[in-house]
C-alpha cells in the first residue's frame, strides 16, 4: 500500500511522516520542491495542490491519500482538486485533516473551506476517515519572547479554553489510521486532556519560568493588529475570527473523545504542561549554547 502525503514538510505533517517511516509504511510525498524539509528516505513528487496534472501524476499509482493543505486564501480550491482527482482515479482510501467542531465555525475562513471539503468526502463513495484536531499545544512553542521578555502570555484563549492537543499525537492517530484497519467512515476528534484557558496557561509557564507571568487577556482588536505585523492581513483576521469562535462557542473536548483517542493511541494523549516542560527546557539548552 502507497500512500501520497500532502503538507508533509509541515509542522504537522513531517511528524506524520516519522510515524509513517516507523510503521515501514511506503510513502510518496507531494512537494513543491525539493529542499533540506523533505525528509530522507521517502519517494518525492513534485507538485502543486492548484496544479491537477502535477497532482494526478502524483496521484497514479497509490492507494491512499493524506489531504493536509495549508491555510491559504485558496484552501478550498487546493483541497478539492485534490479530493477530485482522488476520486477520479479510485483511491482505497482518503484521510482528511480537518478540524475541531468544524460545523460550529461557519464564519472562519479556514474552516468553512475544511467544512466544505468534509461535506464532499460525505457525499460520494470513495472511503475516508476524517482527523479533527483542537488547538496545537506546539503552537505556543512561538511564545519565547513574550513569556521570557515581556512576561505576557498573549494567546486569547479566555476563561473557558481549549482541549489543546499535542501535535506528535496527532501525527500518531494519523499513521495509525493510514496504515490500520477498520476506520473507514470515521470522525475522529483529537484533544488533549484537561482544558487550557489563558489565565491556565499563564499560570503554567509563570511555575515554570519562575516569575509571573501575565494573561494579555481577549482584545481581539489588539490582537489582530499585533498579528498583522508579522502576517498576512487575511491570515490575521482569519486567525482572529478562529480565537473568537473559540471565545463565544468553546473548542472544548466532547464527551467520549479522550476515551476514543487513547484506545485509538495506545495511550494516555500527552499533557500541555508536559509539553510546556518539554519547551522550557529547550529554551533553556539553547540559551547556554548561544
Amino acid at each position: 500500500m502507497k500512500i501520497l502525503v500532502t503538507g508533509g514538510t509541515g509542522r504537522v505533517g513531517a511528524e506524520v511522516v516519522k510515524e509513517l517511516q516507523k510503521r515501514k509504511a511506503e510513502i510518496r510525498l507531494l512537494v513543491r520542491t525539493e529542499d533540506d524539509r523533505t525528509p530522507k528516505g521517502v519517494e518525492v513528487a513534485v507538485g502543486d495542490l492548484l496544479d491537477p496534472v502535477s497532482v494526478q501524476k502524483a496521484l497514479h499509482g497509490v492507494d491512499t491519500l493524506y489531504l493536509l493543505n495549508a491555510v491559504t486564501p485558496d484552501e478550498l480550491t487546493q483541497g478539492l482538486i485534490a479530493y477530485d482527482l482522488a476520486k477520479r482515479l479510485k483511491l482505497k482510501h482518503i484521510v482528511y485533516h480537518s478540524v475541531f467542531r468544524v460545523e460550529h465555525f461557519k464564519d472562519v475562513p479556514h474552516f468553512a473551506s475544511k467544512l466544505a471539503i468534509e461535506n464532499a468526502l460525505r457525499q460520494f463513495d470513495v472511503p475516508f476517515t476524517i482527523i479533527r484536531p483542537n488547538y496545537f499545544s506546539q503552537n505556543d512553542a512561538t511564545l519565547k519572547d513574550p513569556l521570557t521578555k515581556a512576561s505576557i502570555y498573549p494567546m486569547p484563549l479566555g476563561d473557558v479554553g481549549v482541549s489543546a492537543v499535542d501535535i506528535r499525537d496527532i501525527a500518531e492517530a494519523t499513521a495509525i489510521v493510514l496504515t490500520s484497519d477498520g476506520h473507514t467512515g470515521k470522525t475522529y476528534n483529537l484533544n488533549g486532556p484537561g482544558v487550557l484557558s489563558g489565565p491556565k496557561a499563564a499560570s503554567i509557564w509563570s511555575k515554570l519560568l519562575g516569575k509571573e507571568i501575565g494573561y494579555a487577556g481577549d482584545d481581539l482588536d489588539a490582537f489582530e493588529e499585533q498579528m498583522r505585523k508579522t502576517a498576512p492581513s487575511w491570515s490575521a483576521f482569519d486567525i482572529r475570527m478562529m480565537f473568537e469562535g473559540y471565545l463565544e462557542r468553546g473548542f472544548i473536548a466532547e464527551d467520549g473523545d479522550l476515551e476514543t483517542l487513547t484506545k485509538l493511541l495506545g495511550h494516555s494523549p500527552r499533557r500541555y504542561e508536559d509539553f510546556a516542560k518539554e519547551t522550557f527546557v529547550k529554551w533553556q539548552e539553547l540559551s547556554k549554547a548561544a
